[in-house]
C-alpha cells in the first residue's frame, strides 16, 4: 500500500507541468562554453588563449572540447606567464585576429596590466584611429570563497575607470552568453568580468538565448524587478543578493526595483535615472571596496543630473569592507555584502524602523 502511494507521488512529479520544471536551464559555465562555440565557429579569426584553457578543457572547464573540436592552432595552452600571452593576444589583435585572452583568475590580470592598458586600451587612439584592438580578456572576478586576499579581488572598478576599455559584468546565463557574444564581435578591447561562484549556478533560460544569433548590447542595463519604492543597483553576483534583499522587503510592503548592470563601461546611466526618478530612493551593491566603486561613481552621476532633485533621501553605498579578504570563513561573509545588509540599507533609506 505504501509502495504504491510512493510510486503514485513519484509519478506526478515526474510529469509535472509547472512552469518552473518546465523551464529551461542552462549554467553559465555551460552558456560561456555555447558562447565561445558559436562564435569560433561563426569566425575562422576567433581563438582561444590561457592557461589550462586547451588539453585540460579549462581550469573552471568554461572551454570544455573546444581544442578536441578547433584544434592546437585556435585554442592555445601557454606557460604561467601572463605578461607574455596577454601580450601575443594584442598583437595578435592588432594583426587582424580575434583572440579570446582567459586569465585564471582577474587577479593574475595585474602581471599583464600594462598590456590591457597600455597596449590594448590605448592603441586606436595613439594611432588616430588606424589600429583596432579587437580583442577579449575574460575570467573569474571578485571574490570566490576560501582563496583569501590575493585572490578574491573585484576589479570591476579598476578595469571601468579606463577610457579604451569597454566593461562587461554579466550576472546569470542569459548575460554570460549574450555579453561575451558581444564582446567577441566588439572591434574595441573589452574586460568581460565572470564569477567563479555562479559558473555552476542554473538559470532558466529562452529559446532566443540558446538561438545562436542571440547577442546583448554593451551598455544596457536589464531591470530585473520592477518596483515603486527604492531602486536597487548591482553587478555579477550582488545581483542575487538585491534581488534576495528585494523579496525580502516585499514581503513587507516594500517594493525594490532592482537593476542589473550588465555594463560598467560604458554605464548605462540612463536606465538608472529612469528609475530614481520614479522610486527617489536609491541603494547601490557591489562586492568590491567602497573607495572609489562603481557605487560611488553611481553616486557622483546622479549628483551631477538632474535626477538629484528627484532623490528623497541621500544614496546609500553596500560594499565589501575595506579590508583585504580574510581566510576564515567567518570572516570573508562578513567582508561581503549579505541580504540583511541591504536590508538595513533599504530601511535606513526609507526610514523604516
Amino acid at each position: 500500500m505504501m509502495l504504491a502511494t510512493a510510486v503514485r507521488n513519484l509519478s506526478r512529479r515526474s510529469f509535472s507541468t509547472s512552469r518552473a520544471v518546465a523551464a529551461q536551464q542552462l549554467t553559465v559555465r555551460d552558456a560561456l562554453n555555447a558562447a565561445l562555440d558559436e562564435e569560433m565557429e561563426r569566425d575562422e579569426k576567433v581563438f582561444l588563449l590561457g592557461e589550462e584553457v586547451a588539453q585540460y578543457d579549462g581550469a573552471y572547464k568554461v572551454s570544455r572540447g573546444l581544442w578536441k573540436k578547433y584544434g592546437d592552432k585556435r585554442v592555445i595552452d601557454t606557460p604561467i606567464t601572463e605578461m607574455g600571452f596577454a601580450g601575443i593576444a594584442v598583437g595578435a589583435a592588432m594583426a587582424g585576429l580575434r583572440p579570446v585572452c582567459e586569465f585564471m583568475t582577474f587577479n593574475f590580470s595585474m602581471q599583464a596590466i600594462d598590456q590591457v592598458i597600455n597596449s590594448a586600451a590605448k592603441t586606436f587612439y595613439m594611432s588616430a584611429g588606424t589600429v583596432n584592438v579587437p580583442i577579449v580578456f575574460r575570467g573569474p572576478n571578485g571574490a570566490a570563497a576560501g582563496v583569501a586576499a590575493q585572490h578574491s579581488q573585484c576589479f570591476g572598478a579598476w578595469y571601468s575607470h579606463c577610457p579604451g576599455l569597454k566593461v562587461v559584468s554579466p550576472y546569470d546565463s542569459e548575460d554570460a552568453k549574450g555579453l561575451l557574444k558581444a564582446a567577441i564581435r566588439d572591434p574595441d578591447p573589452v574586460v568581460v568580468l565572470e564569477n567563479e561562484m555562479v559558473y555552476g549556478v542554473s538559470y532558466p533560460v529562452s529559446d532566443q538565448v540558446l538561438d545562436k544569433n542571440f547577442v546583448l548590447p554593451i551598455g544596457k542595463a536589464k531591470i530585473m524587478r520592477p518596483g515603486k519604492h527604492i531602486t536597487l543597483v548591482a553587478h555579477s553576483k550582488s545581483v542575487e543578493t538585491a534581488m534576495l534583499a528585494a523579496g525580502e522587503l516585499a514581503g513587507k510592503g516594500i517594493e525594490a526595483e532592482v537593476i542589473n548592470l550588465r555594463s560598467l563601461r560604458p554605464l548605462d546611466t540612463e536606465t538608472i535615472f529612469k528609475s530614481v526618478q520614479k522610486t527617489h530612493h536609491l541603494v547601490t551593491v557591489e562586492q568590491g571596496w567602497p573607495q572609489s566603486g562603481i557605487g560611488s561613481e553611481i553616486c557622483a552621476r546622479i549628483m551631477e543630473h538632474e535626477t538629484f532633485f528627484h532623490l528623497d533621501a541621500p544614496v546609500w553605498r553596500v560594499t565589501g569592507v575595506d579590508v583585504p579578504m580574510p581566510y576564515a570563513k567567518t570572516l570573508e561573509a562578513a567582508a561581503l555584502p549579505q541580504v540583511p545588509d541591504v536590508v538595513t540599507a533599504v530601511n535606513k533609506v526609507l526610514g523604516v524602523k
